[in-house]
């Protein structure tokens, strides 16, 4: 989703974070800081920006962000209840009022039972959780990290504006959640690109 005259999807979210005063942080394992990246490319992001914790191994999931053994060792990092509790952790560590996080597998092989492209975005205000999205990808490890940080970014900006998502799934809209509390249904978004071959994923 872009803005007037072309804005890209991280200068619609920088203005509009903006103009309501807010910060946003990320929380990212298998995107390795790229959606961070691509907020900070936009000029004046310092405003709204306050960084990112890039946990990309489970110890740090654990350390810096507070998932739980619960989570960790029974549905796992490649899941919904990580990428909230993801979420929930980089709000709090970086006291920001946002955060969007990102944990699956990006290739070239399986990871914790899940192929590669199985990727799970969650979004945080504050202590609450406000949104999250599964969806899965086919291509080389390039193209489902790049396509990760486009659903993330997406999926910040439907919560900001409105709750509610465009036409590739849904938002979960409700109260606060925690750690190593129970996940409801998540929504499931193809977004294959025609013609790829199908990854064969690696991180968690």
């Amino acid at each position: 989703m872009t803005g007037s005259a072309g804005e890209s999807r991280a200068a619609v979210l920088v203005r509009d974070l903006l103009a309501r005063e807010e910060s946003v942080v990320t929380a990212e394992s298998l995107t390795g800081g790229l959606v961070c990246a691509a907020l900070t490319d936009v000029p004046g992001a310092s405003g709204a920006v306050r960084g990112s914790v890039v946990a990309y191994a489970n110890p740090v999931k654990e350390q810096v962000l507070g998932v739980g053994d619960m989570v960790l060792e029974g549905p796992g990092a490649v899941s919904q209840e990580c990428a909230e509790a993801m979420a929930l952790g980089g709000a709090r560590v970086l006291q920001a009022d946002w955060c969007v996080s990102t944990t699956g597998v990006a290739g070239p092989g399986p990871s914790e039972g899940a192929p590669a492209g199985t990727v799970h975005v969650a979004v945080a205000r504050r202590e609450q959780v406000v949104g999250h999205r599964m969806f899965s990808l086919h291509g080389d490890r390039d193209h489902i990290r790049r396509a990760t940080v486009s659903v993330a970014l997406d999926l910040l900006q439907d919560c900001l504006r409105r709750g509610v998502s465009g036409g590739d799934g849904t938002v979960e809209v409700r109260g606060a959640a925690t750690a190593s509390g129970p996940a409801p249904g998540s929504a499931w978004v193809d977004a294959a690109a025609p013609g790829t071959a199908d990854a064969r994923g690696e991180e968690g």
